[in-house]
């Protein structure tokens, strides 16, 4: 137990430094922040897994609180390059991956979205994974500064953040 609490912790500071860095315009350092430290593959993928998971969890969360509970629907739109919507079928494949790893836990489905993630991890090109990465990271800047702008609760690490 004391090992995966340490764990969670130092996930959480990668994620609060490489959001830091989001929000300062600094994709490359934000990647940089959140580099696995295992030093073995099979913890490597373990630890951006666990890392995706808890954005995409946070996220969820977020989601819930500004749609009331579930009460007030919350729309998950996808756009091209142009700007124009389009279906998230057709979205380049790890902005689909994001959508559907989020509307899984937005909809309590953690095994979903846990699949959603290993297929990315384990058939996706480097650039990919850390384009959903990017798309957690964006996310959860977005999300948080919308429920802080209507004095909606946010898990205090992510506040700490993104809070000016």
């Amino acid at each position: 137990m004391i090992g995966r609490v340490g764990n969670e912790q130092n996930l959480v500071g990668k994620a609060q430094r490489a959001l830091v860095a989001m929000r300062l315009g600094r994709d490359d350092e934000a990647l940089g922040q959140v580099t696995p430290s295992a030093e073995d593959e099979p913890g490597r993928t373990a630890e951006m897994r666990e890392l995706m998971l808890l954005l995409f969890g946070e996220c969820s969360t977020m989601v819930s609180v500004l749609g009331d509970g579930g009460s007030a629907p919350v729309k998950v739109q996808v756009f091209d390059e142009a700007g124009e919507e389009v279906p998230i079928d057709e979205a380049d494949p790890p902005v689909r991956t994001a959508v559907r790893t989020l509307l899984a836990e937005v909809h309590g489905n953690t095994e979903a979205a846990e699949e959603q993630v290993e297929i990315a991890l384990a058939s996706a090109a480097p650039d990919e994974v850390d384009s959903l990465l990017l798309q957690a990271l964006r996310w959860t800047i977005r999300l948080s500064t919308e429920c802080l702008d209507r004095d909606l609760p946010v898990t205090d690490w992510v506040h700490d953040a993104v809070a000016d």
